[in-house]
């Protein structure tokens, strides 16, 4: 018999990690906790007030095989890559992008008053999808919808759908959902998961607890994952609570990684080696923007 609300069964507390060129965030999840997160890869939180930690940035690198979602708190992040796409992404801005069979881009954090902040999610594609061509979502924040429950919590809805709204990023082969969900000082929130997701919560802001069968008490900068059952709830504490929820369809698909390329085999980890030292890495160059 499922449980009615998940519980918490693993805990992350995120490892100190230097990525990029210099960069110091912390890692919640990478390949190590493979396949425990499937379909998710990968989560980083970069956040600093010190632009010594950021300015480094993350200069012009490839992606195959994965999605990744840039989600930005505070600071400015700009972007550039092999489709053509530039810009910068600015407090509650997402870039989704699709990298499909071949991407090479940059994303290059600004100098800022107060904290740089923010997350980078990677998002496993299946076997069939590895090949894809390449496909870049950006949406600024008045394009994020927002939903205010009756008991105060705010939704802001990226992905999926709550409370009968849904997130603008749609199409994703495993139909995920992303929200950033702020719940009062001891306020309650609640939301019906779909049985066979994985499922899994990153303690933003304030503390509180996940009311599964223990009602373990999760901490800021904690990843949480969640075991079988048919809702997530959380009670916040005398701070309030702010997390990011996330859930997917798991693709039970072989994962072979190297570096920023996550394909199914070895073997096509070596081609997209050769490729990159050969200059045929990048199959598609045309601007692409999905809607």
């Amino acid at each position: 018999m499922t449980d009615p609300v998940r519980s918490v069964v693993r805990r992350f507390p995120g490892v100190p990690t230097l990525e990029g060129a210099g960069v110091r965030l912390r890692r919640s999840f990478s390949n190590a906790e493979v396949p425990l997160f499937d379909p998710f890869l990968l989560l980083d939180r970069f956040g600093s007030t010190n632009p010594a930690d950021y300015l480094a940035g993350f200069p012009w690198h490839p992606h195959r095989g994965i999605e990744t979602v840039t989600y930005v708190l505070g600071g400015r992040v700009a972007h550039g890559d092999t489709l053509g796409n530039e810009g910068v992404i600015g407090p509650g801005d997402v870039q989704w992008m699709n990298s499909g069979s071949g991407i090479i881009h940059q994303e290059m954090p600004q100098r800022t008053e107060g904290a740089m902040s923010g997350f980078q999610l990677w998002v496993n594609l299946p076997a069939a999808e590895k090949m894809s061509v390449p496909a870049y979502r950006g949406l600024t924040a008045g394009e994020i919808p927002e939903v205010r429950t009756d008991t105060g919590d705010l939704v802001k809805v990226v992905a999926g759908s709550f409370g009968g709204v849904e997130g603008p990023v749609q199409g994703i082969p495993v139909d995920p959902t992303y929200l950033d969900v702020t719940v009062p000082a001891g306020g309650s929130f609640s939301w019906p998961t779909h049985p066979g997701h994985t499922v899994f919560a990153h303690a933003i802001d304030g503390g509180g607890r996940f009311d599964g069968h223990d009602g373990a008490p999760v901490a800021s900068g904690e990843t949480v994952l969640f075991g079988s059952g048919d809702a997530v709830r959380a009670t916040a504490g005398d701070a309030g609570l702010r997390f990011l929820l996330v859930s997917g369809r798991p693709l039970h698909e072989p994962v072979a990684w190297y570096g920023p390329i996550v394909m199914n085999t070895r073997d096509q980890l070596r081609d997209a080696v050769r490729e990159l030292e050969h200059g045929d890495f990048i199959k598609h160059r045309r601007p692409i923007v999905e809607e």
